[in-house]
């Protein structure tokens, strides 16, 4: 088995030995091939510039705008205009960016391959809220103010966003408000119209009006007795007026045949006046007239006051008759005007009985329709308390809507800050040259050696005894080995040396021309 071993490696070896030539060539050409697909192919420059989103720190609200979202999406939100087709068109626009592209195709699809191909934006998460921007081209300088451009954008449209996203809202909260204050301010006047309108029928004033109808309700009895006792007491006065004016008569009537007759109707001027005041002022015009015609009739008796002066009555006292009757010794005048007094305080207090009356069938309407506006009022307030819960909410949600777009105008809020500008790459990204010559390296002996083995699989000579000897299975006696004359052998080491000379000036040329590319710039490792 060992043996066999041996014997298949002698036979590798021998095989490569044979088509070294072969492989070398297949090897130059290879790397020939790898430093000319890197010359043809563009290079391609990146430049990177880091940005870190610092997130607000002065008075934060939940109307800001990044209070809802993550660095993440915060992130993704500013990409989306940062790469929008208007943003990109002005860079490619103002840079001269694609023209080969843009005279084969749409600015659409130069558009897409700007965005899916040469730009990369990544969150840095081991490095908390710093992400990158990398931008990719052919040209160095081109690279780096376009990425810084970006990384510009990036500002910008953040804070684009978040004032308009924080004008948005505090216009959105202040819609809102305006529409619940009127909605507020029409449930207000309602209730306050409805509440003056039957504002002594509310439920709040049940307890002051059943306490005033109880005052009104006394004070009725009160007036009610009153004018039972006045009603008697006037009814006393007009008994005894009555009476003791019979009696004056029933006196008077014997002296009247010896009373002048001036006297007489002087008699009867005074008891006419004594019946006027029981009916009207002093001030009436009949009043007036009377007491002058009394006056006269008085200076023509020679100020006589009663035709029987020193007359006494039936109990021995004297009494006056120029004043006429008078009750249990109050003069008839007196009584009068006593009995005209009642009469006044009864109107009065009758007056005062109706209107408390009135007062008393209100209040108790009142009362009555209480239990019916304690209904309406509850039902026209039943949403009023969320209504102004809302409206409250609103209020604060605008003072704090305006708060944050204060903030963003004065650019206090959260924002993206360059923390490391693009710089000029001297390195392209693509293509790498040690990447294409190891891969034409190890692609050059790959097809070489697989030659070889194909080679040495199609050879049906044999090189060996023992080759010989497994083949036929018959032992070798004696083998010859292969005899060139010498013009055989001068030609096989011409040709032999001028394939290698061959392959070494190749080598050469390929070694020179790769250290002037690399001293040129033009090969970068």
């Amino acid at each position: 088995m060992e043996n066999d071993q041996h014997k298949d490696i002698k036979k590798y070896i021998d095989l490569l030995l044979r088509w070294d030539k072969l492989i070398l060539c297949s090897l130059l050409l290879a790397l020939s091939c790898g430093l000319a697909i890197y010359l043809l192919t563009p290079k391609v420059y990146q430049s990177t510039s880091m940005i870190i989103y610092e997130q607000q720190k002065i008075n934060p609200s939940k109307f800001s705008p990044d209070q809802e979202k993550q660095i993440s999406e915060m992130v993704n939100t500013v990409s989306q205009q940062v790469t929008s087709r208007t943003s990109l068109v002005q860079i490619i626009n103002q840079y001269g960016l694609y023209k080969e592209l843009l005279a084969k195709l749409p600015i659409e699809d130069v558009v897409a391959t700007m965005r899916d191909k040469d730009i990369d934006i990544q969150l840095k998460k081991s490095k908390g809220n710093i992400f990158s921007v990398t931008y990719q081209g052919t040209e160095p300088r081109q690279v780096m103010l376009v990425t810084n451009s970006l990384a510009s954008k990036f500002v910008e449209e953040n804070i684009r966003f978040r004032e308009e996203r924080a004008s948005e809202t505090a216009a959105y909260v202040n819609d809102e408000l305006k529409a619940a204050k009127e909605s507020i301010d029409a449930k207000e006047q309602v209730l306050r119209d409805y509440k003056l309108k039957f504002y002594n029928e509310m439920p709040a004033q049940r307890e002051a009006n059943m306490t005033r109808l109880n005052a009104l309700q006394d004070q009725y009895q009160a007036i009610q007795a009153n004018i039972q006792s006045l009603e008697q007491t006037k009814l006393l006065a007009r008994d005894q007026f009555s009476l003791r004016q019979e009696r004056f008569l029933s006196k008077t009537t014997a002296a009247t045949a010896a009373v002048p007759s001036g006297a007489y109707d002087l008699v009867s001027a005074r008891q006419a006046l004594q019946d006027l005041l029981g009916k009207y002022t002093e001030e009436h015009p009949e009043v007036k007239q009377l007491k002058k015609r009394i006056r006269q009739l008085e200076e023509e008796q020679g100020a006589v006051s009663s035709p029987a002066a020193a007359a006494k009555d039936g109990d021995g006292q004297e009494q006056k008759t120029a004043s006429g009757p008078g009750v249990a010794g109050v003069p008839a005048d007196a009584l009068a005007l006593q009995i005209k007094e009642i009469d006044l305080n009864l109107q009065r207090l009758r007056q005062d009985k109706e209107r408390v009356l009135k007062q008393i069938e209100m209040y108790q309407k009142w009362i009555e329709a209480t239990p019916v506006r304690e209904a309406e009022w509850a039902s026209l307030t039943r949403n009023y308390d969320e209504l102004k819960k809302h409206y409250e909410l609103l209020v604060a949600q605008s003072l704090a809507a305006e708060s944050a777009e204060s903030l963003e105008r004065r650019q206090k809020g959260s924002q993206f800050k360059i923390i490391e500008a693009a710089f000029l790459p001297e390195k392209p990204v693509q293509p790498d040259f040690k990447k294409i010559m190891t891969v034409a390296l190890v692609l050059g002996l790959g097809v070489g050696g697989g030659l070889v083995l194909l080679f040495g699989f199609l050879d049906t000579s044999f090189h060996d005894a023992a080759e010989v000897e497994a083949f036929l299975g018959v032992p070798v006696i004696c083998a010859m080995p292969v005899v060139r004359t010498e013009r055989e052998k001068k030609k096989g080491k011409i040709v032999s040396v001028a394939a290698y000379a061959l392959l070494a000036l190749w080598l050469l040329c390929f070694s020179v021309s790769a250290a002037y590319l690399w001293h040129k710039g033009i090969i970068v490792v």
